[in-house]
C-alpha cells in the first residue's frame, strides 16, 4: 500500500509526467502518420462497403478510447473515493473533457458512416443510444466537478457519478451481442481473433496505438494544469486568510 501511495504523489507525476511526455507524444505522431497512410492509401476498399469503409480507421479507435477513458475514470474515481488520493481526483477530472471529445469524434464519424450503409444519419439501436449516453454521462461528469464551490465536494460527486455510470460500458461493449441492432458486431476484439484482413487491421491497431498515446500526452498537460491551479488557489487561500 505504501507504494502505492507513492505514486499519488504530485511532484513523483510531475517528474514522470515530464520525462514521458515527449516520448508520448513522439509516438502518437509516428503511430497515426504512419496508421492514416495505410488506412487512407495502401488497405483496400471493402468488398462492400466499398471507400467508405476507410471512416472506420478514425471511428473505431475513437470508440475504443471512448470506453477506455471512462474505465479509467471509473477506476481514478474509486481510488478517489476509497483512498482520498488528490491525484486520483486530478485524473479525472482531466480525462473527462478528452473522453467526451473521443465520445463525440465515435458519433460523428459513426452517423458519417452509417449515411451510405444504412440510408441515415442515426438510428436508435442499442450500440448508438448506449454511446449517446455514454457522451451525456462525460458531460455530467464535467457538470458536476464544477457545480460546487468546494472542488472535493465537485470531485465527490463526480467520483459517484462515474462509477454509477461505469455499468454503461459492458452494455456498450455488449450491446451487438445482447440485442438484435444495425450495428455491425466486433471484428477484432473477439474470442475467435480478428474477423478483419491483416491489410486493414495493422492501419486500425497503429490508430488505436496513436490515439491512445494522443490522450496519454494531453492528459498529462491537463493533469499538471490542474495541479498548477490547485496549488495557485492554495496561495491565494493563504494570502487571503492573512
Amino acid at each position: 500500500m505504501a507504494n502505492l501511495h507513492k505514486f499519488a504523489n504530485p511532484t513523483l507525476f510531475l517528474r514522470l509526467s515530464r520525462a514521458l511526455l515527449p516520448w508520448c507524444v513522439g509516438i502518437a505522431v509516428v503511430t497515426m502518420a504512419v496508421g492514416l497512410y495505410l488506412g487512407l492509401f495502401v488497405a483496400p476498399p471493402d468488398y462492400q462497403q466499398g471507400e467508405s469503409v476507410r471512416i472506420m480507421y478514425v471511428h473505431v479507435p475513437a470508440a475504443w478510447m471512448a470506453l477506455f477513458v471512462y474505465t479509467l475514470m471509473a477506476v481514478a474515481s474509486a481510488v478517489s473515493l476509497i483512498w482520498r488520493h488528490l491525484l486520483a481526483d486530478l485524473v479525472a477530472k482531466a480525462a473527462a473533457p478528452l473522453g467526451a471529445g473521443f465520445t463525440l469524434i465515435a458519433l460523428a464519424t459513426g452517423s458519417l458512416w452509417g449515411k451510405p450503409m444504412w440510408g441515415t444519419w442515426w438510428v436508435w439501436d442499442a450500440r448508438l443510444t448506449s454511446v449517446l449516453i455514454l457522451f451525456f454521462l462525460y458531460l455530467g461528469h464535467i457538470a458536476l466537478t464544477h457545480a460546487f464551490d468546494d472542488p472535493g465536494r465537485g470531485a465527490r460527486a463526480a467520483a459517484i457519478l462515474a462509477l454509477v455510470g461505469f455499468v454503461n460500458v459492458p452494455i456498450i461493449k455488449f450491446s451487438v451481442d445482447w440485442w438484435n441492432t444495425l450495428h455491425q458486431p466486433a471484428s477484432v476484439l473477439k474470442l475467435g481473433g480478428p474477423a478483419i484482413h491483416p491489410t486493414m487491421l495493422w492501419p486500425l491497431l497503429l490508430m488505436a496505438v496513436a490515439f491512445t498515446f494522443y490522450f496519454i500526452a494531453l492528459l498529462f498537460l491537463r493533469v499538471r494544469g490542474e495541479i498548477a491551479a490547485r496549488k495557485l488557489r492554495a496561495l491565494q487561500l493563504a494570502r487571503a486568510a492573512r
